[in-house]
């Protein structure tokens, strides 16, 4: 409960939902899976920095939870750091999935005080790849689970997040919805890899009031709608996720294939990112675009973003909510 009442602080949330999502957690033995996953994911980067002959430290600091990064930058600052580059475990734009970082690292540096390395938010990375590659052959395994039934449907699933904030990602400049459309490309290059002519777009774990909209349909929603139309499986892939947060985790591995089990439907659930050797690669490679030069890689049309040095905005007016009701801050997402 501390750490629900951390994510959710100011913004609201009954007691009564937060008491309903720590059953959730409960179901796992009453731990988030985010800190062994962050610690899997930095051994896997660490092991790539020194394959490649980097020298680098990785170090680990969470939003919600220890280890905090103020504490992680304040162990830093007092090893001398100067320059420090954070990898954010988000792919996309968008209050939550980017500008929510930047003021993390804005909150860190005051914290921390004048001594404060300068502090550089590797960029977004949705269209990079690796990543694509990785999600892209996730998708097979699950396909191959499934065997040969003909007909199935893939699915990819995101975060979903209150309207508001979706039109308010990105800059103004770019009519905003950054972080859906970064999203619906993300999808349609892992179906161009994939060969798929059919995949559907859909979005998960809602934590909202009823009377404020969000991105629909619910991935829930849409296996009923997909088993009204006849579609006799579905291969579920979280692109909007780097790894087995809990909302992966219960919502679809519980929720979603308890509904698809209920109407007969067959359901398999694509890993994330994170459990690929190329996620490792990918975050070295960002690393290396600021200390070796290399050349940024990205399969799509939209432009670099994400990039930001000691929490400004990568863009005026970039990501600006019209209220914190307009945050999409779901208990478990914000562990980071």
């Amino acid at each position: 409960m501390p750490f629900l009442e951390n994510v959710t602080r100011g913004r609201g949330v009954p007691r009564e939902r937060l008491l309903e999502v720590a059953e959730h957690y409960r179901h796992f033995g009453g731990v988030s899976p985010i800190n062994r996953l962050n610690r899997d994911a930095i051994a896997a980067v660490e092991k790539q920095l020194s394959a490649t002959g980097m020298d680098l430290p990785v170090h680990f600091g969470n939003r919600n939870w220890a280890p905090m990064v103020e504490d992680t930058l304040a162990e830093l600052t007092d090893a001398g750091a100067r320059r420090v580059l954070v990898f954010p475990t988000s792919a996309y734009g968008g209050y939550s999935a980017c500008r929510q970082y930047d003021e993390d690292i804005e909150r860190a540096r005051a914290a921390v005080g004048e001594n404060a390395p300068e502090l550089v938010k590797l960029r977004q990375f949705f269209d990079h790849p690796l990543f694509i590659g990785a999600v892209a052959d996730a998708v097979r395994v699950a396909h191959a689970e499934l065997g040969d039934v003909p007909g199935v449907r893939t699915v990819f699933t995101a975060h979903s997040v209150p309207e508001s904030a979706d039109k308010a990602s990105g800059p103004p400049s770019e009519g905003g919805r950054r972080y859906s459309k970064q999203i619906a490309e993300a999808a349609r290059l892992v179906a161009a890899e994939t060969g798929l002519e059919t995949y559907d777009v859909v979005w998960q774990s809602r934590s909202g009031p009823p009377q404020v909209p969000w991105l629909e349909p619910d991935i829930v929603d849409h296996i009923d709608a997909l088993h009204a139309e006849g579609v006799p499986a579905v291969v579920v892939s979280p692109i909007g996720f780097v790894s087995d947060h809990l909302e992966v985790v219960w919502d679809l591995d519980n929720e979603a294939a308890e509904r698809a089990a209920e109407h007969g439907m067959g359901f398999a659930r694509a890993a994330t990112a994170d459990t690929d050797p190329r996620f490792a690669e990918l975050v070295v490679e960002l690393v290396r675009e600021h200390t070796h030069g290399v050349a940024p890689r990205k399969l799509s049309p939209f432009p670099a973003a994400g990039c930001t040095i000691n929490g400004a905005p990568c863009a005026i007016g970039c990501c600006v909510l019209s209220s914190r009701a307009d945050e999409n801050a779901p208990p478990g997402r914000s562990l980071r």
